[in-house]
């Protein structure tokens, strides 16, 4: 008689898939959350976040058209399809924390977050790099115009 004394292996595949998607979720958890309220603090122009964006040399007014944007892009992130729009949120948030990086690297103002702006674009790009099949782009090579070659036989 044969008797089981630990639980069956859960294949590979299955581990792997759940593990990805907890990641997926995980680091856009993180990204959507800190483009949201990032959104938030510039458009209100709280004052710690006006006086760093003063001090990095940019005007105060760009803190509404950032501000407006991370919460767009926040927005777009976790909408359901529209793969296209996904793309351009990811792309902003890499461009807004690398942008950051540079500038904090470049004024010397704020070094102490340069920290945290690498790991947001760590989370930026694991999360684009785990997404699903339903939230990436399709891109068929194959020209949609012409009817398929046939295969020569009639």
């Amino acid at each position: 008689m044969d008797t089981w004394t630990s639980l069956p292996a859960i294949p590979r595949r299955y581990r792997s898939r759940r593990w990805r998607a907890a990641g997926y979720w995980l680091a856009t958890a993180a990204v959507t959350g800190e483009l949201a309220v990032g959104g938030i603090w510039d458009i209100a122009r709280l004052p710690f976040v006006r006086d760093v964006v003063t001090r990095l040399g940019y005007p105060e007014y760009f803190l509404v058209l950032l501000g407006t944007w991370k919460i767009l892009g926040a927005a777009a992130l976790l909408v359901p399809y529209r793969p296209a729009l996904k793309e351009w949120a990811y792309a902003g948030a890499f461009f807004t924390y690398t942008g950051a990086i540079v500038s904090h690297l470049t004024t010397g103002f704020g070094l102490n977050e340069v920290g945290t702006l690498v790991v947001m674009t760590a989370l930026t790009a694991l999360s684009w790099a785990l997404r699903p099949p339903s939230r990436r782009t399709h891109r068929d090579t194959r020209c949609q115009c012409y009817p398929a070659p046939s295969s020569g036989k009639r």
